[in-house]
């Protein structure tokens, strides 16, 4: 039942982001809109920037989900771009109101598991510390956010195939040279 009133908050809120400024939203137009109390989204969500950050989190998620190994790497970077731009309404209504440093924050926390996956996956078997896969992991991290952000910035108007098809080719090889640099430092 949690689930589902998290959801159907969710689509409250996309549904008015459609109408108005996330700004302009308050929390009785959105439990009205849902037939749920106001304490009923208390008991979810502390504000509405919470529930924004839960929905961008748990669309990614979904997203990203078998899609955290070194073959499906860029399928997952994919199918976050393709819930960006399926919501995209919502995201450059967010982005507006929220500001990038949230939405940067947001996107940090959806790309780092991946990454973080990817890195476990490469480094197996060789002699490197976690601060280094960390390190590892964040630097990939902040270039994928940085073109992800740039790219919601120009309105998603770029075509995000090229993006990261580009980003793949940029990374291909790279970060098990970086692995492997950073074991050899050991």
């Amino acid at each position: 039942m949690t689930n589902t009133t998290k959801q159907a908050l969710e689509a409250s809120l996309k549904k008015m982001m459609l109408k108005k400024p996330l700004d302009k939203i308050t929390i009785r137009d959105i439990t009205e809109d849902c037939g749920i109390s106001r304490m009923a989204f208390y008991y979810h969500f502390k504000d509405i920037y919470d529930l924004v950050e839960w929905a961008c989190i748990e669309d990614a998620s979904r997203a990203l989900q078998g899609k955290k190994t070194y073959d499906t790497w860029t399928e997952g970077l994919s199918q976050i771009f393709e819930v960006v731009l399926e919501n995209k309404p919502f995201v450059l209504n967010a982005y507006r109101c929220i500001g990038r440093e949230q939405m940067e924050r947001f996107l940090f926390q959806l790309t780092y598991g991946l990454l973080r996956q990817v890195v476990e996956e490469q480094s197996r078997g060789i002699a490197i510390s976690e601060n280094d896969k960390a390190f590892i992991a964040d630097f990939y991290k902040y270039s994928f956010v940085g073109l992800m952000l740039d790219w919601i910035r120009h309105g998603m108007s770029e075509d995000y195939p090229v993006l990261v098809h580009k980003l793949s080719l940029t990374i291909h090889g790279s970060m098990a040279n970086a692995i492997r640099n950073f074991a050899q430092e050991q």
